[in-house]
């Protein structure tokens, strides 16, 4: 297996989960970290033992690195993307991929032509409970769908959008609660129930409107492919960071994801099928447990791209399209189709 050289965009809080994954993939060394904050920058550099790039154009000059990951807030992965790829590199972004669906033929465009990966961070697809609802649905073990809910409350203050002034504003972050912390959710929603055809939603802003010109709240009702109902509620306005409860109803039974553990539920019956312990140490808790795992299949597809699944630029786009049809509806108040 050849060895690959690794860049990572951005020295924020979530670089450290692609930095610790990267040490467990074989044959893969991070070569170089970009950011704009040349003393952060250094220093990171200098822990890692790589080089430095204050500019990640000056970066995509190095013939020697083959994959970069982006790690930068949501307005600069579009551009990071297209000049990454025109510079012949493998591209694994953070999620968004892009801010509006719209984009997407675009980065597929750019893909193609320069014949190259494009994966897109939704670890927590990787999760334990994740595979094992998964495997439940592919195995029929309940019976058909009938419906999912989640439910996502997490906490926001004021100063963590103060923090980074790109957070809160539809020209940085593309929207706040539904394409930063609930399109996680969204994505297994979909996932789960084989993409969405419709769905009615509405956003808020509840308790941020000094702070933010985005939403804090959401809650839409949608329907899946396989003919399932779907409620999703999330906010930003909790007092504390909640596990996400979601429930799967099936003919004969139900999921349910609860303080981070999979049970599944007949009648009087209960057997736990599955739990998502906490990273050791590295990044938050609700960022999942499976960092590790979503980079390391993507380094796998580069050698074995028939074989090797990843979350790629059609698989990201249908969570995107949700956000995007959330804010759509809810500005129309009727429901509106969504077209794969």
């Amino acid at each position: 297996m050849r060895t690959r050289h690794a860049a990572i965009i951005g020295g924020g809080a979530i670089h450290t989960c692609h930095v610790e994954a990267l040490r467990h993939v074989p044959s893969v060394v991070l070569r170089a970290i970009v950011d704009i904050d040349g003393d952060k920058g250094k220093k990171l550099a200098a822990d890692y033992g790589c080089q430095f790039y204050q500019d990640y154009r000056e970066m995509l000059l190095d013939d020697v690195i083959d994959v970069v990951h982006i790690c930068t807030p949501h307005d600069w992965h579009k551009p990071m993307i297209l000049a990454a790829l025109a510079a012949g590199k493998q591209v694994f972004c953070e999620k968004p991929m892009v801010m509006s669906a719209l984009d997407v033929a675009e980065i597929q465009a750019a893909a193609s032509a320069a014949e190259r990966h494009v994966g897109i961070c939704y670890q927590n697809r990787l999760n334990p409970s994740s595979l094992a609802i998964a495997d439940c649905i592919a195995q029929n073990t309940l019976g058909n769908m009938r419906a999912i809910k989640a439910v996502l409350t997490w906490s926001r203050f004021g100063d963590y959008y103060t923090a980074s002034p790109w957070r809160g504003s539809f020209a940085t972050e593309g929207g706040s609660l539904l394409i930063n912390q609930a399109i996680h959710t969204l994505d297994l929603m979909q996932w789960f129930g084989q993409g969405v055809s419709r769905l009615k939603g509405v956003v808020d802003n509840a308790l941020h409107e000094d702070e933010i010109d985005t939403e804090d709240s959401a809650m839409a009702t949608m329907q899946f492919n396989n003919g399932a109902r779907g409620l999703f509620y999330a906010s930003n306005c909790h007092v504390s960071d909640s596990p996400l409860l979601m429930e799967l109803e099936f003919e004969r039974g139900m999921l349910r994801l609860t303080d981070n553990e999979l049970w599944q539920i007949c009648g009087d019956e209960r057997l736990r099928l599955a739990c998502d312990a906490s990273p050791d140490g590295v990044g938050k808790s609700y960022w999942g447990v499976g960092h590790q795992q979503a980079i390391g299949q993507f380094y796998r597809a580069l050698d074995h791209a028939a074989s090797e699944p990843y979350c790629g630029i059609n698989e990201a786009a249908k969570s995107l399209q949700m956000v995007n049809a959330i804010y759509q509806s809810s500005l129309l108040r009727k429901w509106v189709n969504i077209i794969e």
